[in-house]
């Protein structure tokens, strides 16, 4: 059950990340993928994957890779964020 939460909020966290950014500018998609990405998307889609992954392999231990998931998808949302914060619009004539 746990499982199935985590890859809830994770899909819930990308639909409202997806919702938000219709629309907006490119830069501003940055700035909304970046934080959904790091906050709602990352610890719960690592548990869940590192949950699934323990199972699977019937080891407990193996559960702990939730801890190398998370910083690799936190950082990807991190550099989403600052892209969007640091890049300039480019005006069209």
């Amino acid at each position: 059950m746990a499982i199935a939460v985590g890859y809830i909020i994770a899909g819930i966290g990308a639909f409202v990340a997806y919702w938000f950014s219709t629309g907006e500018s490119r830069k501003s998609k940055f700035k909304i993928w970046g934080i959904a990405l790091m906050l709602p998307i990352s610890p719960a889609l690592a548990f869940s994957i590192g949950l699934s992954y323990a199972i699977s392999v019937q080891n407990g231990w193996a559960g702990l890779i939730m801890w190398f998931i998370f910083p690799f998808i936190f950082f990807i949302g991190l550099t989403l964020l600052l892209v969007g914060i640091f890049t300039k619009e480019k005006e069209i004539v």
